[in-house]
């Protein structure tokens, strides 16, 4: 597709109105035209060499598949910015105007990688028969909430968020897009020991990430020398990330990055300056009932 192409579709999509309705499959909210075409995407065709990185909405999914497109281009930095990393790859089940990821992931040569943030039993049976690589981040939910709010303020492929405090208590209900928080982190962290899922933590990426990279490494099978992984760590840094626009999203004009940008922070903690004491009270209380039955633990605080 030409420049021109791509410009003349994203001015279309950007000219519609703000979706009004969720739709579900299996009870888990997502976006009614993903529902609409579901078996699609629930008969997708995965093959053995596919990648797919795996997560809750804004719980370091970008981050972590810049990391794996320059370990993939063994650290370079003009290849993997060849084109925007929503091209380079696909967001499984959404669905947009002009095209659907799963059209796209279907164009690709392989060996193919993609994003999904579906929850464990939502992702197509596809990947387990064939038994595809997994990389699964999950980011403490304090943060995780605080920054899916404000990424749905800015997103006009999203509907309208509503008020902090209208927000705040339909995460904890789990009546968001791609469902509750806790299912989703618990639903990757079982699975984990049934197939070869790489389950990595944001707060660990943020607190040694030349060591969480070479992990992903590992778990890719590559065995890349030590400068091109500095340079991989280097080129994977907030601000880095941050100045890139085949990584920032300044080209989607469905983001209002006056709102909000679309990579605010980047660190950990930032719940305290949007929870009130209040909040945090009824949270903590919520997410000790919520968390009993699993192994898993989150940095709260830096």
């Amino acid at each position: 597709m030409t420049t021109e192409k791509v410009e003349e579709r994203r001015e279309f999509e950007c000219s519609l109105p703000r979706p009004c309705e969720f739709s579900t499959v299996d009870g888990i909210l997502l976006q009614k035209e993903s529902c609409d075409i579901w078996d699609r995407i629930w008969n997708f065709q995965a093959k053995p060499d596919d990648l797919i990185i795996a997560s809750y909405p804004k719980a370091g999914t970008t981050w972590t598949q810049e990391i794996v497109d320059l370990i993939q281009n063994e650290g370079d930095v003009e290849k993997s910015r060849r084109a925007p990393i929503a091209l380079r790859q696909p967001f499984l089940e959404w669905i947009r105007p002009t095209t659907s990821g799963i059209d796209q992931v279907k164009a690709m040569p392989s060996p193919r990688t993609m994003k999904t943030h579906l929850p464990v039993q939502l992702l197509p049976p596809s990947f387990w028969e064939k038994n595809c690589k997994i990389i699964y981040v999950a980011r403490n939910v304090k943060d995780n909430l605080v920054s899916y709010y404000h990424f749905q303020r800015m997103n006009k492929s999203l509907p309208d968020p509503g008020s902090w405090d209208e927000y705040f208590e339909a995460f904890l209900a789990g009546k968001v897009l791609w469902g509750s928080w806790y299912d989703h982190v618990k639903g990757w962290w079982r699975k984990k020991d049934s197939h070869p899922i790489l389950y990595l933590f944001y707060e660990e990426m943020i607190q040694d990430r030349k060591r969480e990279i070479r992990k992903v490494m590992e778990f890719l099978g590559k065995n890349t020398k030590e400068e091109i992984l500095d340079k991989i760590v280097y080129n994977t840094s907030f601000d880095m990330m941050k100045t890139n626009p085949m990584t920032n999203y300044t080209n989607d004009k469905k983001l209002n990055h006056a709102i909000s940008p679309f990579m605010r922070k980047g660190i950990i903690g930032d719940w305290k300056n949007q929870f009130t004491v209040a909040q945090n009270k009824k949270f903590n209380e919520d997410y000790e009932k919520k968390m009993a039955d699993t192994s898993l633990s989150f940095c709260m605080e830096p």
